[in-house]
Formats: C-alpha cells, sequence, structure tokens
C-alpha cells in the first residue's frame, strides 16, 4: 500500500504511456456505442476537416484515470473527475499506432482526507485534455 502520509501539493505521479492504435479504436467502438466513423474511417474523418482519423475523447479521458488509480491503488477511490478535450488524438495506420503520455500532479490537499490531483495527457507534445482533474478519498 502506498505511504500517503508525507504527500505534499505539487508532488508527481507516476507517468503513464500508452498507444493507440486503429485496432484498439474499433474495439472500443464497439464496446462504447460509439460507432461514429471519424474513429475508424480515414475518409471520413479527413472530409470533416480532420488530419485523419481520432481517438475517442472518452477513451483517452478513460486512461487518464489510470494514472490516479494506479497510485491510489482503488479505482473506489476516485469520487469527482472531469476533463476539456481540446485536441484530438490523431491515429495513424501503423501496427504501433501513436504514444500518448498521461501524468499526474497533487494540486490540493483538502482538511475533508479528499486530494485533488490534476492530470496532463500529452500527444506529439500537445496537451490534449484541458482543466482535467480528479478528486479523490486516500485510504485510511
Amino acid at each position: 500500500m502506498t505511504d500517503f502520509s508525507a504527500l505534499t501539493v505539487g508532488d508527481e505521479l507516476p507517468t503513464i504511456g500508452k498507444f493507440f492504435t486503429r485496432a484498439q479504436l474499433v474495439a472500443y467502438a464497439h464496446a462504447s456505442g460509439d460507432m461514429n466513423p471519424i474513429h475508424q474511417d480515414e475518409s471520413v474523418a479527413k472530409s470533416v476537416g480532420l488530419p485523419d482519423v481520432i481517438a475517442h475523447g472518452m477513451l483517452t479521458m478513460g486512461a487518464a484515470i489510470q494514472v490516479v488509480t494506479d497510485w491510489v491503488k482503488d479505482p473506489t477511490a476516485v469520487i469527482d473527475y472531469s476533463v476539456r478535450m481540446t485536441r484530438p488524438v490523431v491515429v495513424p495506420n501503423t501496427a504501433e499506432g501513436v504514444l500518448v503520455t498521461f501524468a499526474g500532479k497533487v494540486a490540493a490537499i483538502n482538511d475533508d482526507g479528499t486530494v485533488r490531483v490534476d492530470l496532463s495527457a500529452v500527444f506529439a507534445e500537445q496537451t490534449v485534455l484541458g482543466q482535467a482533474r480528479a478528486l479523490v478519498r486516500l485510504p485510511q
């Protein structure tokens, strides 16, 4: 179990890198029911002004929160989570896909035993999530 007793504002959580591939986008589309063709069909994505197929925003959001759940070791400890989608993650038609790097930093330690963690997601040296924040109740 992680020792949270010495936790301070500014502490960084371990970074996670995830590769998104076209095959994963298809699987996510079927699992989530989000069959929007901009996530699977290059010609459709380009016809609406996108550079290529893009990852689902909720897939990116879901991957980002793993930074927190891995750190706290309990997904039920997350009591609030929100993000703004600011840029798309463009996924090329290659076997390796694209790398997105997720990080977190302790932004506030509250008197009620909760901690606010600010998250980031970076793709191609650009932030793709804005105001990504999780409120976590730490184990006692």
